[in-house]
């Protein structure tokens, strides 16, 4: 059993100033930690090709994707909103991010690994069709999802997305869309403001589990009660989680309360039922997760059960 490691150095370079939680530290962190506890070496290290304008056309409006070019620095760093900026490095790192999400799915389907993980910056799940923001200038998991779709032998995918905030960018790039079901657990109400039960998508293809601040491992496991029956309702073909690991008790960004075993639950979880019923098609792309500890900790325990699949 083979699990893809997908990653590069230049998403490191990638910098939103200093104090910005979503600081390159993040890799390093989990990076280190793979490594001295040793699942490092039972990983396929794998280096993307950035993502083509071609691919992000899939997921953003021309107009999005030239936005994110033009606004890219020679020098210095320029803000795109209030939490999400750009330095010199930051275009490159976003395609890198996506190219990883994009390379994943491709090694996967053709059977070349068995699952993935891929440990890049920035984040994407925030960012719209016509709108990079909430630390994200492309959509990783959505360009992952759509690559997905455009192959013979896949009809359905399924995004699960049990990062702490509210993945607004994927479902509303995919709220109209009978082919992609999105699924998210998240601290709710809370930024970005979306993600209430009432938002299902046109096709009844959305599910959101909205979490009370507080919520400990034993609820947030069972909510996902009702996750597993709609996945199996839906019946796809491949996996695609966005895994943010902000949820766990230590992180400053939020108030969810998950230990890092928690997270080796759920990707548990997630994996056995890829492997029941989509024989083994699972993707890992990382989102968020600000506690260094925490986010070392519990990305470990989630390529751990990656890996025992």
């Amino acid at each position: 059993m083979i699990t893809g490691y997908f990653t590069h150095p230049d998403c490191q370079q990638h910098d939103m100033g200093a104090g910005h939680p979503e600081s390159p530290q993040r890799l390093r962190a989990i990076n280190e930690l793979l490594e001295a506890g040793g699942l490092l070496h039972d990983l396929q290290a794998i280096h993307p090709a950035p993502a083509e304008k071609a691919d992000l056309s899939m997921a953003h409006s021309a107009s999005s994707i030239q936005l994110v070019h033009d606004r890219s620095p020679i020098t210095g760093i320029v803000s795109l909103d209030a939490d999400t900026s750009m330095n010199a490095h930051s275009l490159d790192a976003a395609l890198l991010a996506a190219g990883a999400g994009l390379a994943a799915t491709k090694a996967v389907l053709e059977g070349k690994i068995n699952n993935a993980f891929c440990a890049v910056r920035p984040p994407g799940h925030h960012a719209e069709h016509d709108l990079p923001m909430g630390f994200c200038l492309f959509n990783n998991i959505a360009i992952a999802a759509l690559y997905a779709l455009q192959q013979d032998n896949i009809e359905r995918v399924a995004i699960l997305d049990f990062d702490v905030h509210h993945g607004n960018g994927t479902q509303e790039i995919f709220y109209n869309n009978p082919n992609v079901l999105y699924i998210s657990s998240h601290q709710y109400p809370f930024y970005p403001g979306t993600g209430s039960t009432n938002e299902k998508g046109k096709h009844n293809n959305i599910l959101n589990l909205p979490l009370d601040s507080g919520t400990a491992g034993e609820i947030f496991l069972n909510s996902y009660d009702t996750a597993f029956k709609k996945l199996k309702e839906f019946k796809p073909e491949f996996i695609l989680l966005s895994s943010g690991f902000d949820a766990h008790i230590n992180d400053p960004l939020a108030q969810i309360n998950l230990t890092s075993d928690d997270f080796y639950t759920i990707t548990k979880r997630f994996v056995d039922y890829a492997k029941t019923n989509c024989d083994g098609k699972i993707i890992s792309i990382l989102e968020g997760g600000y506690d260094l500890d925490g986010l070392r900790e519990s990305a470990y325990q989630h390529v751990k059960a990656l890996i025992e699949n």
